[in-house]
């Protein structure tokens, strides 16, 4: 399996699981996710893929300043609606990392251990999202901009040829590296494109 080399660089986000240790998935319920890990469950890499998993990893960090998160037990609003742009490409990496699930998700065990209606959209939010832990109710908002790191000026007539079916294969492959190429800038210049504002 090959993929850009970057992917192996990024910071890893590093939960508790309380319901995978029950279950005996993990040892402890402790595991990692990286972002080849929310690539292949998109099927793609791109800004938005990768301001999700920066909205994601930079939230736990301010909430879980000495530890893991507690995978399960945050909430996390949206204020797009499900349907709306790319809403629904970013709140299912945030589902992947958190547990959170509007409706859709694990019911619980006696009570206990529910991840459905964590995640909430249309929320009165002015952020990308807000997460807030369950436990304790302390929230952060996170905004994401990419636009600060622009994309080459390449990259647009080489998608219109991609788009009407004129590109050649070089200009396919060299179309895709641009398109990394920036989803690796997004990444090397986080603080640029991402705030954190705790509540």
């Amino acid at each position: 399996m090959n993929y850009p080399e970057f992917f192996k660089s990024l910071e890893l986000i590093k939960v508790q699981d309380p319901l995978s240790a029950i279950l005996g998935a993990f040892e402890m319920g402790i595991y990692e996710f990286n972002y080849l890990d929310v690539v292949k469950s998109a099927g793609h890499s791109c800004p938005t893929v990768a301001g999700a998993y920066l909205i994601t990893l930079e939230a736990i960090k301010a909430l879980y300043p000495n530890g893991p998160a507690v995978r399960g037990e945050i909430k996390v609003e949206f204020k797009e609606e499900l349907q709306e742009g790319v809403a629904g490409v970013i709140s299912n990496v945030v589902s992947q990392i958190t547990g959170a699930t509007d409706k859709s998700g694990f019911k619980g065990l006696s009570g206990k251990f529910a991840r459905h209606s964590l995640m909430n959209f249309s929320s009165n939010i002015s952020s990308s999202a807000r997460f807030t832990r369950v436990d304790s109710g302390k929230s952060v908002d996170v905004f994401y901009d990419p636009s600060p790191v622009a994309p080459s000026p390449s990259m647009n007539p080489l998608m219109q040829k991609i788009m009407g079916g004129l590109a050649e294969p070089k200009e396919i492959k060299e179309f895709g590296e641009l398109w990394q190429e920036r989803v690796k800038r997004i990444f090397e210049n986080s603080s640029s494109v991402i705030r954190v504002v705790e509540l």
